[in-house]
């Protein structure tokens, strides 16, 4: 089931009982006491998503989901080499709306032995600096 952020997984806060379940290895089940059937929490299907979970010494849980990816993917790839990827950032900050990041990665294989991998490297570093080249954006170097 993929389900953005901005849905709702659950349909609505609702108060049950039930029993908790602290197991050795860390897992904590809940299960809702029978005469709670009535109730409905989800729209049907199960729903997955990764939280933080507080107990306190008493028992008393918390469950925090986690707002992974609700501003969307931070990259995006533009131009590949055989070996290597230059992304743009899609995130902005408000006092530079303008301007973006540009990330260049290269993963070259152990395998390859230093003579190899430096001569790969500096044939795809010319071709992601021609592609660069072709921007017409201004690009300012940070080292």
């Amino acid at each position: 089931m993929s389900t953005t952020f901005k849905e709702q997984l659950l349909q609505q806060d609702v108060r049950m009982d039930g029993s908790i379940a602290f197991h050795a290895n860390g897992d904590i089940n809940i299960y809702p006491c029978p005469w709670e059937d009535d109730k409905q929490v989800t729209n049907g299907q199960r729903v997955r998503y990764a939280a933080g979970i507080e107990v306190d010494s008493d028992g008393r849980t918390r469950v925090k989901r986690w707002r992974k990816g609700s501003r969307g993917a931070r990259h995006t790839t533009v131009f590949e080499t055989a070996h290597g990827r230059v992304k743009v950032s899609n995130r902005w900050k408000r006092e530079r709306a303008d301007e973006q990041q540009v990330i260049v990665e290269f993963k070259f294989p152990r395998k390859y032995g230093l003579a190899l991998t430096r001569a790969l490297y500096q044939e795809e570093s010319d071709e992601v600096m021609s592609y660069l080249k072709t921007r017409k954006e201004e690009t300012i170097w940070n080292r």
